[in-house]
């Protein structure tokens, strides 16, 4: 589930922070730089784990800030194919099911890889699979917060770039297009929720980093199943 990636960078430190002890603040400035953040086909980067190589520090001509190449290890959460996770149930929909280990919740297992017979029950909100020729008090339930075991299947990354004058357009027009048919249907004149640009261009952003599992084997699913 964790492993740890080698890692060469720059880091700058600014004049105002001179007074501190230059190991500490090389190691607070990679921390800031790459905790909680994902770094493209590495994974999700927890915390620096050791410091390999620290260069001599060189000012910078005209902003007087510091200069080091350094080289590092990181603590990265990268599950590999294969390997069995445990994790919380976040949210159910047609799609599959989404599951949350506490620090990461980007986990997405899909309907055709949920056991065989599994059917999502959408007033509920939950899928429910019944044991081949079991009886039906026997169903199981992958209720919201039910305790899961899965297997990873794959990974998918999305380059996150910046988005330009032509898709911020088209978010408008999306927007401007949801406003006009809550009108209709009755919302109101700004409707009863209102939705900002903002949150619409979020919709359609994809998570950088998502784990595929599967619940289709003996052993997966409701960790109290088995």
């Amino acid at each position: 589930m964790f492993i740890l990636t080698t890692i060469s960078d720059l880091v700058r430190i600014p004049p105002h922070e001179f007074y501190k002890v230059s190991r500490d603040e090389v190691e607070d400035k990679i921390n800031e730089k790459y905790s909680n953040k994902v770094v493209q086909k590495i994974g999700l980067c927890i915390c620096m784990y050791d410091l390999l190589k620290v260069s001599d520090g060189l000012i910078g001509h005209g902003d007087g800030f510091v200069n080091v190449n350094v080289e590092f290890r990181l603590i990265v959460f990268r599950p590999f194919k294969g390997e069995i996770i445990t994790g919380r149930i976040s949210s159910c929909t047609e799609h599959g099911i989404r599951v949350s280990v506490n620090f990461f919740s980007d986990i997405h297992v899909p309907t055709s890889l949920l056991f065989e017979g599994s059917e999502f029950i959408a007033n509920e909100q939950t899928y429910a699979w019944r044991p081949p020729d079991a009886p039906a008090e026997s169903t199981c339930y992958f209720d919201v917060g039910e305790l899961v075991r899965l297997r990873v299947e794959s990974e998918e990354w999305h380059d996150h770039a910046p988005t330009g004058p032509t898709q911020s357009q088209k978010a408008k027009e999306r927007l401007q297009q949801q406003r006009d048919l809550h009108r209709r249907s009755g919302g109101g004149q700004n409707g009863d929720v209102e939705i900002s640009a903002e949150m619409a261009e979020e919709a359609d952003r994809r998570a950088p980093y998502v784990v595929i599992g599967s619940m289709c084997a003996d052993g997966l699913g409701g960790v109290s199943w088995w």
